[in-house]
């Protein structure tokens, strides 16, 4: 079964990533789409919106094999094997694959099999272990039966993200109204295009090998990494930052998002508004967000009961309108139907 990998990803923090996941995910689900969370961000602020901090803390403490990602991939930095992940049900057709702090050890176990990968021999381990999130995650899609995988990362260039783009088929790259949202941008398209050549180079040493015809049923992700587009957060006013030095980075994203994500020319005077590649706006919400963190709920399920009344209640229906809408355009742009 083929379940589309998507993966939100910028090397820029504090762009409203985990946010942005964790609402799809919801939405997704009510639209009767089964989706498999993935959080492979050491941090684990994905996990820590799904689950409440005693069920993590167990699920670290006892470590059992499968119940985290890290512990799905953790006997490779032995003699062992990928362990099958052991989902959380969250809701109807909403399943979570629990990150862990613990994750950020498996960076040097990436890093030294990369140069492995291209040697002469003996390449199934180095291949086994580079391709371990995604060998989960179709694990994951078959235990499941998945319509679609929701993976949220860090944001850096590292092993532990290179592996993850790997085993992506597409990517949105969520982005925040200033310079350094900006710069990451430029800094991603090159890397996507480097990291995809080089897996490239990588298959084609794989298919030549010997230890092809060793494992003939073993699978390797064709490393697709598609851009679908960007999705920008809206900005708050603030007295000491006036709406025009927002402004002067949001208009800039249509230009550079051609140029070093697509390698296309930009378009002339293109505003970000009327950009086909900008997948959305999300709005800040204001106050709704900590009621919503509160009742461990997604913002558009919010009812009179939470204390959504009012111009609160109205914010909620064009939550639940807007993120209905992004989720269409991702499906549309993923090949997954609705």
């Amino acid at each position: 079964m083929n379940a589309p990998v998507l993966t939100f990803f910028n090397n820029k923090g504090g762009v409203g990533k985990t946010s942005l996941i964790y609402h799809l995910a919801w939405m997704f689900a009510s639209l009767r789409k089964r989706v498999v969370i993935v959080d492979l961000d050491p941090q684990a602020n994905l996990t820590a919106a799904f689950l409440d901090e005693d069920r993590i803390e167990q699920l670290w403490t006892e470590r059992h094999p499968g119940s985290t990602i890290y512990q799905c991939v953790k006997p490779l930095t032995g003699v062992g094997d990928i362990v099958p992940p052991v989902l959380q049900n969250i809701a109807t057709d909403l399943y979570l694959l629990p990150g862990d702090v613990a994750l950020s050890s498996f960076e040097d176990a990436l890093s030294a099999e990369w140069p492995a990968s291209m040697g002469d021999n003996n390449l199934y381990r180095p291949m086994r272990i580079l391709t371990s999130f995604w060998q989960v995650m179709q694990m994951a899609v078959e235990k499941v039966q998945a319509d679609i995988i929701l993976v949220d990362i860090g944001p850096n260039l590292g092993a532990i993200n290179r592996s993850v783009l790997l085993a992506t088929d597409y990517v949105a790259i969520p982005l925040g109204a200033d310079l350094f949202s900006l710069q990451g941008l430029s800094n991603l398209g090159p890397t996507l295009k480097s990291w995809k050549s080089l897996w490239q180079k990588r298959l084609e040493n794989w298919r030549d090998s010997t230890d092809r015809s060793m494992y003939p049923d073993f699978r390797l992700p064709v490393g697709r990494m598609m851009p679908i587009g960007y999705l920008c957060q809206q900005h708050g006013v603030r007295l000491d930052r006036p709406v025009r030095a927002y402004d002067k980075w949001v208009q800039r994203i249509p230009a550079v998002y051609r140029r070093d994500i697509l390698n296309e020319e930009p378009v002339e005077n293109m505003r970000q508004e009327d950009d086909p590649y900008c997948l959305a706006t999300i709005k800040h919400y204001r106050s709704l967000i900590p009621m919503a963190q509160e009742y461990r709920k997604p913002i558009f399920n919010l009812t009179s009961a939470d204390g959504a009344i009012g111009s609160h209640a109205n914010a909620v229906s064009d939550a639940k309108r807007d993120f209905k809408s992004l989720a269409a355009k991702i499906a549309e742009k993923t090949g997954m139907k609705l």
